[in-house]
């Protein structure tokens, strides 16, 4: 019989640290997919706002992600317990409603490669949630990398602006992206796990699906700027390769590896998404110098001593 809401355990993050088994080869190999897929989201982004506003390519990317996925929606929601239904709203505002805005809005400031860098700060946004509300113990390196990868962020951001703040601040919405997957991470981990890929993708889309659609179509000037624009066709076909690749079949691969491993594991994918993001930005004319290197650096080595664990360290 599912558990009552109010019977749920709240110390749930500190099992996101270790997962149900080692990875395995298909996990490696699902992992680099994801890579390679987010990677790429950045510049298909900055693609996409050529020609829509990014409240549009936001909701349009939902929409049609909603509509690929909606097929599996009535068989899914049939084998949901009442009291599970709420996180699957959660997951879907948090983890797939708020983040392909925040993400578009940074971009119409600042460059692919630098929202691609910022997200890579997920897995260390994982750690603190755990820290702050769930009573997670943690080891000095802990806290220092902590302090290391905020502290490679904010230079990275400032440098990137010559030295300033000034649009920098659009960075803030990456940020907030971060702390959006982090979240829904440990709600999968934790409270949906019982559940296929397919079903936590479907189910978590239909509640923010439905809106987006109405949204789009009466909330926005879609229609006029695919008449309209010149480039509007194309801007529109970067925003379905986003959300048919790497939103609907990236998010069923993700909660699948979730699943199979952990939420820590399934994270580093952050790692070397970087990587993609930074190859495609200078393949489309991005600056980018040498110093830039340095403040990556110290932004994936505040990852990594974030999230390191001893054998011998034990959640409270």
């Amino acid at each position: 019989m599912p558990r009552q809401l109010n019977q749920v355990p709240l110390n749930f993050i500190p099992k996101i640290m270790a997962g149900n088994s080692q990875p395995k080869t298909p996990d490696w190999i699902a992992l680099v997919i994801l890579v390679l897929v987010w990677g790429s989201s950045f510049i298909l982004i900055k693609k996409s706002l050529v020609s829509f506003s990014s409240s549009e390519v936001g909701a349009l990317r939902i929409a049609i992600s909603f509509l690929v996925l909606s097929p599996w929606v009535i068989t899914s929601l049939r084998k949901i317990p009442v009291n599970k239904l709420v996180f699957f709203l959660l997951s879907g505002i948090i983890g797939n409603g708020l983040p392909p805005f925040l993400f578009a809005k940074a971009q119409t400031v600042i460059d692919s490669y630098l929202a691609g860098v910022l997200n890579s700060l997920t897995p260390l946004f994982t750690l603190l949630l755990g820290v702050l509300f769930f009573g997670i113990r943690t080891r000095w390196f802990n806290v220092f990398g902590v302090l290391v990868g905020l502290g490679g962020a904010i230079g990275l951001l400032t440098v990137s602006n010559g030295g300033g703040y000034g649009n920098a601040w659009y960075g803030l919405y990456v940020i907030f992206a971060a702390i959006c997957y982090a979240i829904n991470m440990n709600l999968i981990k934790n409270y949906l796990s019982d559940f296929n890929a397919m079903t936590i993708a479907s189910v978590a889309f239909f509640f923010i699906g439905v809106p987006s659609l109405v949204y789009v179509f009466a909330g926005t000037d879609v229609t006029e700027v695919l008449r309209s624009d010149p480039r509007g066709w194309e801007s529109f076909a970067y925003i379905v390769v986003l959300a048919v690749v790497g939103t609907a079949i990236a998010m069923v691969m993700h909660n699948w590896l979730i699943k199979r491993t952990s939420a820590l594991f399934t994270s580093t994918v952050t790692y070397l998404m970087p990587v993609i993001s930074i190859l495609w930005g200078i393949a489309d004319g991005e600056k980018f110098l040498l110093v830039y290197l340095f403040w990556i650096g110290l932004v994936l080595t505040g990852v990594y001593l974030a999230n390191k664990r001893k054998a011998n360290t034990k959640a409270a």
